[in-house]
């Protein structure tokens, strides 16, 4: 950005829902992003659950003139999903996946299977570094399982921003978040990280009421996730936030309102966000800001921390649970195996044995054993990240109250 006094950046941010098999016309929605996007000519697009990556290639071949520079992350068994397209050149990339994403035998969620994940790309503008993300999926607000897993999430996000972006100028991230505006989770983000949210500093907005980005208006939304809020929720965000001597404000925040222009069906079971933000170089440097040592993001880590740690309590008796059933499945095989050195010993000859049942209740035991391991050890490895979260937690809690 070196000679310019001000950039004006357009970012384009859309969970797809592409899910191979089991998104509703994917292709054709895939294709009319792809239309979209080409049309628009916007800056950077941050695209989240494009699951295929032929979807992907199909995206960038058909892209390549209006955005020459993308990237793929991969992770996971089945992908991350997440995929960055640019007018500007991409320097770098990483991925981080986080260190806890639900659990393996929850096969009808399957957030596990995907490896979430933040995708960042560095670009020559600023520099700037962007991030396209996805956390864990709610699924249940009343019941909410997954609630520790998330703001483990979003704490290491937090501190993935605070450690990665002391080389750029200004950072921008945007995703599907999966969580309200006035979750703890959001606001740890906001706090700690220094984010702004475009929709609360945009000078201008346009599109669904309070911004929404998962409405009951659209087509292929659950409506029954939704009868709490019948406005719909935002769940999908564009933050950012300037380091060094540069600042950023959001001239103009829109979101799409249902079906895409000269179609019967939206781009996806969400809507985009689209930004326009100012990037001005100051004339001096400005520093970074991390977390301010205010009261409000003491109670926010607090909060957070809590939360974490009764999750880490649950971690606990499942692990508790699934070592006892380990064990006694071990007993039973250990009974078992006595029992047939008996047989073969001569003991008990009078009575005929039982061949069938032997091994079908061997079997059993056997595949029980195996199980319940498998889920202690998943469980004890949850059970050190949460616990070394709320240590780290504890740490800037304490850090947080000591400074001046």
């Amino acid at each position: 950005m070196e000679g310019e006094p001000t950039l004006r950046l357009r970012i384009f941010d859309l969970n797809c829902w592409a899910i191979r098999y089991l998104s509703k016309r994917r292709q054709e929605r895939v294709r009319l992003i792809g239309d979209t996007l080409c049309r628009e000519g916007f800056d950077l697009v941050l695209l989240q659950e494009v699951w295929s990556e032929q979807d992907y290639s199909d995206l960038r071949v058909k892209l390549a003139g209006c955005y020459p520079f993308s990237h793929y992350f991969r992770s996971g068994v089945i992908g991350s999903g997440l995929c960055v397209f640019s007018r500007f050149p991409i320097l770098d990339t990483l991925l981080y996946q986080y260190s806890l994403n639900g659990y393996p035998y929850m096969l009808q969620h399957g957030d596990w299977f995907c490896g979430k994940s933040v995708g960042v790309s560095v670009g020559v503008t600023a520099p700037l570094l962007s991030l396209s993300l996805q956390l864990h999926a709610e699924y249940c607000r009343e019941k909410d399982a997954y609630l520790p897993h998330r703001l483990v999430q979003a704490w290491e996000l937090a501190q993935f921003i605070r450690h990665t972006s002391k080389a750029a100028d200004v950072v921008l991230l945007g995703g599907d978040l999966n969580m309200h505006p006035e979750d703890v989770g959001i606001r740890l983000l906001r706090g700690w990280a220094g984010l702004q949210d475009a929709f609360a500093e945009a000078t201008h907005f346009e599109g669904c009421k309070n911004g929404c980005t998962l409405v009951p208006d659209n087509c292929f939304t659950d409506k029954s996730e939704l009868l709490p809020f019948p406005l719909g929720i935002r769940i999908d965000y564009i933050l950012y936030k300037a380091i060094s001597s540069f600042t950023v404000k959001c001239e103009e925040l829109k979101t799409t309102t249902g079906p895409a222009l000269g179609t019967d069906i939206p781009f996806s079971d969400h809507e985009a966000v689209m930004a326009t933000l100012h990037i001005q170089r100051q004339g001096q440097p400005v520093g970074a800001t991390p977390g301010t040592a205010d009261l409000a993001l003491v109670d926010v880590v607090a909060e957070a921390r809590t939360e974490v740690g009764v999750g880490l309590r649950a971690a606990q008796r499942q692990r508790y649970s699934s070592g006892r059933m380990a064990v006694l499945a071990l007993l039973l095989l250990l009974l078992q195996a006595a029992a047939a050195l008996g047989t073969l010993a001569g003991l008990g000859a009078e009575q005929p044995f039982p061949k069938l049942s032997f091994c079908l209740l061997a079997f059993l035991a056997l595949g029980i054993l195996v199980l319940a391991a498998g889920l202690h050890l998943f469980h004890t490895m949850e059970v050190k990240m949460l616990h070394g979260t709320e240590d780290q937690m504890w740490m800037a809690l304490r850090a947080l109250q000591e400074r001046p």
